[in-house]
C-alpha cells in the first residue's frame, strides 16, 4: 500500500489494566469514517506494572524510582510505535502525529489541588519515532476546573451519532467508563466504577492467573447479593456526574474492607464482582427506555459479562463495537489518535457537561520530533 502525505494518526494507550500497550494507525476520512490500517500491542513488563500499581496505592516512591518510570514508559511506547510501522511498512512522514495517553499512575479529581499525572516521556516518543506526539490530554481540562475524564465521548458522540435511537458506548478496562449519545439530549458519560480490575486482582490473589478468562470462574456460582447490595452503597455509585476514578480507590484494599462483615468464597466473591461491574453500567443506561450499546474493551471479550449485561437490560441491543467497525481493543488508541488529531487543528477535545470544566479547549501538549 502507498501513503502520500501525513494523513494518518498513531493512537497509543496503556489503561487501567496494565496488561498492554495498543498502537493503532487510523485514517480519518472526510466521510466520517474511520479507517484502520495496523495495529500492534506489547505487554507491560511486569516490574513496571508493579511499580505502577504501588504509586496507584499512594505507597511512597523515589524521585528517581518516578524519573525511570517515566523515561522507561516512553521507551516503551516509541518501541511499539516502531514495530507498528514496520509491520505496516509505514515511514514517519506518513503519520500526521501520534496521541498517546501515557500511562496514568494517580488520579485525585477533587481535593483542594486536583491533578492527574500519567507517565511516558512524550520528548522520547518523538525523539525515537521521528514523529510529532501529542500527550499530555488530561491536564487542560482539570486546569478549566474539569475531571481530567472521561475523553472518550467527544470521540464516541463524532462515530456513533444516531438521530434515531439512544446509544450507550461502554468500555470496560481496568475501569468502566460510558458515554451516552441521544437524539434528544445533550452528550453525557462519566466512569460508572470499575470494569476488570477488580475482578482481575481477585483472580491473581486466589487463582494466580492475570484474569477470569471468559468469567468461566465468575459462572461458577451465583452472586451474594447481600455483599453486592453492599459495594453498591459505596459513595460513588450514588454521586452525580461528571465523576471519574481509578486504580487509587477501587482495588483490593477498597474491597478487603467491604469483605470484613462477611464469610464467603473466593468463587461467590469473584462472581458479585462481575455482578458490580454489570449492575454499575446498567444504572447508567436502565433509566432511558431502550436503544443500543456498543461495548469495547478487553470486557467485551467476556462472554459471561456481555449475557450479563444484557440480561440486566433486556431492551437494549448490545453488541461489540466490532460490528460498527472497531475492533474492541482498539478504541480507546483511535480515540486518542482522534484528540491528536483535534489537537493539531486546534479544535477542542474534551466536552465540558462530561467532564464538569468550565469551557471546552484544546487538549495536550505538542513534541516536535526536532
Amino acid at each position: 500500500m502507498s501513503y502520500s502525505g501525513a494523513d494518518i494518526y498513531i493512537g497509543v494507550m496503556s489503561g487501567t489494566s496494565l496488561d498492554n500497550i495498543d498502537a493503532v494507525a487510523v485514517r480519518f476520512t472526510q466521510a466520517g469514517q474511520v479507517e484502520s490500517i495496523a495495529r500492534h500491542s506489547d505487554p507491560i513488563p511486569q516490574d513496571i506494572k508493579a511499580t505502577v500499581i504501588t504509586l496507584s496505592r499512594g505507597q511512597p516512591v523515589s524521585v528517581t524510582t518516578l524519573g525511570e518510570l517515566d523515561r522507561r514508559l516512553g521507551e516503551c511506547y516509541a518501541a511499539a510505535i516502531n514495530t507498528l510501522l514496520e509491520q505496516a511498512a509505514l515511514l514517519p512522514k506518513h503519520v500526521a502525529a501520534v496521541g498517546c495517553h501515557g500511562q496514568t499512575v494517580y488520579h485525585q479529581p477533587s481535593g483542594d489541588y486536583p491533578f492527574t499525572m500519567q507517565l511516558g516521556d512524550a520528548n522520547v516518543i518523538a525523539a525515537r519515532t521521528g514523529i510529532t506526539t501529542v500527550a499530555d490530554f488530561r491536564r487542560k481540562d482539570m486546569a478549566y476546573g474539569g475531571q481530567g475524564a472521561p475523553l472518550v465521548p467527544a470521540f464516541h458522540n463524532d462515530y456513533f451519532a444516531d438521530s434515531e435511537q439512544p446509544t450507550a458506548v461502554v468500555n470496560i478496562g481496568g475501569i468502566a467508563n460510558i458515554s451516552m449519545i441521544c437524539p434528544d439530549r445533550p452528550l453525557y458519560g462519566y466512569d460508572t466504577g470499575p470494569g476488570n480490575m477488580l475482578m482481575d486482582a481477585w483472580t491473581q490473589r486466589h487463582r494466580h492467573q492475570a484474569y477470569d478468562r471468559d468469567g468461566e470462574w465468575a459462572a461458577s456460582c451465583a452472586p451474594y447479593q447481600p455483599l453486592l447490595h453492599r459495594l453498591l452503597s459505596d459513595a460513588y455509585f450514588s454521586r452525580p456526574a461528571p465523576k471519574s476514578t481509578g486504580r487509587e480507590y477501587f482495588n483490593l484494599d477498597w474491597l478487603d474492607r467491604q469483605l470484613l462483615a462477611f464469610s464467603l468464597s473466593p468463587d461467590q466473591v469473584q462472581a458479585t464482582l462481575l455482578a458490580l461491574t454489570v449492575e454499575s453500567i446498567a444504572m447508567a443506561i436502565r433509566p432511558l427506555e431502550r436503544g443500543r450499546v456498543f461495548v469495547c474493551g478487553g470486557g467485551a471479550h467476556n462472554q459471561t459479562l456481555m449475557h450479563a449485561l444484557q440480561q440486566a437490560m433486556p431492551n437494549w441491543a448490545i453488541a461489540q463495537t466490532d460490528e460498527v467497525g472497531i475492533r474492541c481493543d482498539d478504541m480507546e488508541a483511535i480515540a486518542f489518535a482522534w484528540l491528536a488529531r483535534q489537537t493539531l487543528n486546534r479544535q477542542p477535545g474534551n466536552v465540558p457537561a462530561v467532564t464538569g470544566a468550565s469551557q471546552a479547549c484544546c487538549l495536550g501538549a505538542i513534541y516536535l520530533p526536532y
